[in-house]
């Protein structure tokens, strides 16, 4: 496994438990907004975490975290993921993985096997607006695909979406929620405009005021049994 980063606490990522959280290193989508570019491309001398390392932090941390998030990047593109899981399942941790929804076969073999115990994927903008947000042409029918699996998984989940002026209108946003229609939650988290970004020029973007994302989860609630700003 590829580890870029390692986040040692985090009482926010996982609901409910106290997590550590994996960054594992590279990702097929290029999404202009997001904020770990030396994860989706990294420089040649990129300082990789060891799993001996990263497993040595979790034998020490067992009994004050009860739960890893693994995120990216992309985790799925790893093809030692679910053996790199199972290591971590026999430590007696909970898993949460993030993902974009773009390997659904994987994703089941996961959920069948029993090695993760949420999820949480991206809806990165309605299907029509894909390519311009992630900035790759992917094939869209792997997202519907992931979308079916989370939601008859039994597993605890969420969907979440950043949302943003430049790709996300209201419309958007019917259109989004007519995607996931009838699943759990529904998170809209506002861009913040920062420096580091995957497209540098994102970073003088404007954001939706906590105003408006409020408006905009209220849309969404109407799709979704759950629908909150963040």
């Amino acid at each position: 496994m590829l580890i870029g980063g390692l986040q040692k606490l985090s009482l926010q990522d996982y609901p409910d438990h106290v997590s550590a959280i994996v960054f594992t290193l590279g990702c097929n989508f290029r999404c202009h907004f997001c904020y770990n570019p030396q994860l989706v491309v990294p420089q040649k001398d990129y300082l990789l975490i060891s799993e001996d390392s990263l497993f040595g932090f979790l034998n020490k941390r067992i009994k004050k975290l009860d739960s890893v998030v693994i995120t990216g990047g992309e985790p799925t593109l790893h093809r030692d993921l679910p053996e790199f899981i199972k290591k971590i399942k026999v430590l007696g941790y909970l898993v949460k993985l993030d993902t974009n929804g773009t390997n659904p076969e994987i994703l089941q073999n996961l959920i069948n096997e029993k090695l993760i115990d949420y999820v949480a994927m991206d809806i990165k903008a309605p299907l029509e607006k894909y390519h311009k947000v992630t900035g790759v042409e992917l094939p869209l029918d792997n997202i519907k695909k992931s979308i079916i699996i989370i939601k008859d998984s039994g597993l605890p989940y969420e969907f979440r979406s950043t949302i943003m002026p430049e790709f996300h209108s209201e419309e958007d946003i019917i259109k989004m929620g007519e995607l996931i229609k009838g699943t759990d939650k529904w998170y809209l988290q506002k861009f913040q405009p920062l420096t580091d970004l995957v497209d540098k020029k994102f970073s003088q973007q404007k954001a939706y005021t906590d105003v408006q994302m409020r408006v905009l989860s209220k849309i969404g609630s109407k799709y979704v049994k759950y629908c909150g700003a963040r």
